[in-house]
């Protein structure tokens, strides 16, 4: 038996002139919970909308389950959806709601009716079975919706960015009931969103895509330890990204030559190592914010670290930290993240000294 669930195999999808998928490769497994993230335009709901048959690929083939889905209707491939606005049907009780696509499909009443009992206990709803969808807050509209896609008992479930409509105590607080829900059920979920902090706090797997294709596939700790583009480093999560002008030495230790703002001399950083790149190819590096300390910091320099003189420009408080950014020679803004607890070592306008590991600078090709 295949443990793949989803295959995309040179898949594009063109609109007239415009490729929106671009030759997307894909083995999604089986029971994993994964995440399509990218920003607006980049083709994720198109490959999300492929997967669930509501448009065809212009070329390539799509698999589930091994099987290809070349001419094979929507409510043929046992997926389950759920959308952004989660479509209830407001003059339908919950109850209602959930058996609906089992009534679609002739199911016997009994069937129906522990289908529906199975899905509300499955997402911690089996008191609201007569309650109607405006008796609801949001985040018991959205368990609803998923009772409903999974009543039917599909292999795979289908989400296009359904937390958006919600305020930010709720959505995280459903990325939790998410994520068990998928756990509890075994279910592959694919999941679609342009939050980078929902697919790293819920996901087995992210796909990032850029412009139609998949700029990178991995575990969230992977994308985000190791991201291969300045791309992908800018989207999943906060960095500093700095051109680099050349590789000045490339031996255990590349020493890199930052560029510098026009008419200041450029400064030299020290990676912990080349990473598979090739020198003559690096042309980023990227630094989190939280690997720039304060160097009297405890545990700064447990390890060999670069130290930068600065001065700080302004400061971002965020609640537990602050966000300071500090100008260091070259002309260079770097932001730090910084525990709130020691905001009086970081005073605008004040001079700081600054420890970058140098297992905490990333070298990128692009």
């Amino acid at each position: 038996m295949t443990t793949i669930d989803i295959e995309l195999l040179s898949v594009s999808k063109r609109f007239g002139a415009n490729r929106i998928v671009d030759n997307v490769n894909l083995a999604i497994p089986k029971g994993k919970f994964v995440s399509i993230l990218g920003p607006s335009g980049c083709g994720k709901t198109t490959t999300l909308n492929m997967i669930a048959g509501f448009e065809h690929p212009s070329s390539g083939q799509i698999r589930i389950r091994g099987r290809d889905q070349a001419g094979v209707p929507p409510e043929a491939r046992k997926i389950g959806l759920v959308f952004q606005n989660y479509a209830l049907f407001p003059h339908m009780t919950v109850a209602q709601n959930v058996g609906f696509g089992l009534k679609m499909q002739g199911r016997p009443r009994e069937e129906i009716a522990y289908g529906v009992s199975r899905a509300l206990k499955s997402v911690h709803l089996e008191d609201f079975e007569s309650r109607y969808p405006k008796e609801l807050s949001g985040g018991q509209q959205q368990r609803v919706a998923v009772a409903r896609a999974i009543a039917p008992s599909p292999s795979v479930l289908l989400l296009d960015e359904p937390l958006s409509n919600l305020d930010l105590k709720l959505r995280e607080a459903m990325r939790i009931e998410l994520k068990e829900i998928q756990q509890d059920l075994g279910m592959t979920f694919i999941y679609v969103t342009h939050d980078q902090e929902e697919a790293m706090a819920m996901s087995d797997r992210i796909i990032v895509m850029q412009s139609g294709a998949v700029a990178q596939e991995g575990a969230p700790t992977e994308i985000y330890d190791r991201p291969r583009t300045s791309f992908v480093a800018d989207f999943i999560g906060k960095s500093n990204i700095l051109p680099v002008s050349a590789v000045l030495e490339a031996d255990q230790r590349p020493r890199l030559l930052l560029k510098a703002a026009e008419g200041a001399e450029g400064v030299a950083i020290t990676a912990a190592r080349i990473q598979g790149i090739d020198p003559e190819d690096v042309r980023f590096c990227c630094i989190r914010p939280e690997g720039v300390r304060l160097a009297d910091a405890a545990g700064a320099l447990d390890e060999p670290a670069n130290l930068l003189a600065g001065t700080v420009q302004k400061v971002v408080n965020l609640g537990a930290y602050v966000e300071a950014w500090i100008l260091v020679d070259g002309g260079i803004i770097l932001k730090s993240m910084i525990r709130s607890t020691r905001l009086d070592k970081v005073p605008v306008g004040g001079c700081v000294e600054l420890a970058i590991a140098h297992s905490a600078v990333l070298l990128l090709g692009e």
